[in-house]
Parts: C-alpha cells; structure tokens; sequence
C-alpha cells in the first residue's frame, strides 16, 4: 500500500528537506505551485522561509483563497516557522498587509526569539512524538503569543508555545527539517492517516 500523497508548498523554503523526511516515514512528497494541485494531495506542508514573501507569492500564484478553502475544508496541514505564522489568525510585529491562510486559532509574534544572530538549537520534549527529545532548531522563529482553547500546545522554550495542534493542523517554530529527525514528519503523516485524507 502506498503511502500518503503530502503536498509539499515549493514557492520558497526548505522543501527539499522536507521531502526528505517525508519519504524517510513513508510517504510521497509532492511538489505544489498550482491551486488545481490541492485536490491531488492528502496534506501539505508549509515549509519555512520568509513569511511576509511567502504570503505574497500566494497572492501571485493565486493559491491563497484556494488554500484558506482547502484549509477550511479540512486539509491537513504542516506549517513550520513561516508556516507557522501563516496558519495563525494573527501576526504581532508582522507587516499590517501580511496575507495569512489561517485556521490555527493563534496569535504569533514574529521573529520572536530576535534576529538570524540569535538563532538556537535545544532539545525539546513534544507531545505525541515518542522517544528521546526533539532537536528543535530555531531560525528567527515565532512563537505562540496567545492560543485559542481549541489549540493544544505540543512543546515550549522559556513557557511559550512552540509546537501546536489543532485538529489536523500542526505547527512548529522550529525547522524538523534541518535536523534529519523525521519524527515531527510522522507525526504529521499519522495526523493525515488519522483524518481520512491519507491512503
């Protein structure tokens, strides 16, 4: 049985890494750059990159409003870092025309831990991954200034919300991608089977 065909959003970002570890764990990357791709998918990530570009290559590429649509309707979907602020309802520190797709009932602040000089790496504990801690790499990241009841945080640094749930939306601050840890991608192939999308 093949695994679950997981759209991976390749305007800007890591989305090499990303395929990456989502065949590590089974599945099929594919590349998105069309709204008419949505339909072909069971999931999608959002890979990290610029969040503000980002939004405005949707804009150009015509895939916000499909995206927001496929959100709404149930689209399971994996936002890291400037995913993660594309998922949330609302940016603070982000530009006031910033396009998001939502559906994350979050607040996030961007750039939140400061600059690309103040980049880390820690090791954190994540809800719903089994095993040794995650190494969460953080790359001018946001974090969760305020979540919504619905939101269910997965992991913290210093008591803010970086890592979250809400239905078969996930989210982290951090960069899974960069680490060649794949268990942050299965738990996101495990949301996509679980919701019925996944093969």
């Amino acid at each position: 049985m093949s695994g679950p065909r997981i759209g991976i959003l390749a305007l800007q970002g890591d989305v090499r890494e990303h395929a990456r570890g989502l065949t590590d764990v089974g599945a099929q990357p594919v590349e998105v750059r069309r709204a008419a791709q949505l339909a072909e998918v069971d999931g999608l990530v959002l890979p990290g990159g610029e969040s503000t570009t980002i939004g405005r290559l949707l804009q150009v590429f015509e895939l916000l409003e499909p995206l927001r649509a496929a959100v709404v309707a149930g689209l399971p979907v994996f936002g890291s870092c400037a995913g993660m602020i594309l998922l949330a309802r609302d940016v603070v520190d982000g530009r006031p025309d910033q396009p998001l797709i939502g559906g994350l009932d979050m607040v996030v602040r961007r750039n939140a831990f400061g600059r690309q000089v103040d980049s880390f790496e820690v090791d954190l504990d994540v809800d719903g991954v089994e095993g040794p801690p995650v190494h969460a790499v953080f790359i001018r990241a946001p974090w969760v200034e305020k979540a919504g009841d619905a939101v269910e945080v997965l992991a913290r640094v210093a008591e803010a919300p970086v890592a979250v749930r809400q239905g078969s939306l996930l989210a982290t601050a951090f960069h899974p991608e960069l680490t060649g840890d794949s268990r942050m991608h299965r738990l996101f192939v495990d949301i996509v089977r679980s919701s019925g999308s996944g093969r």
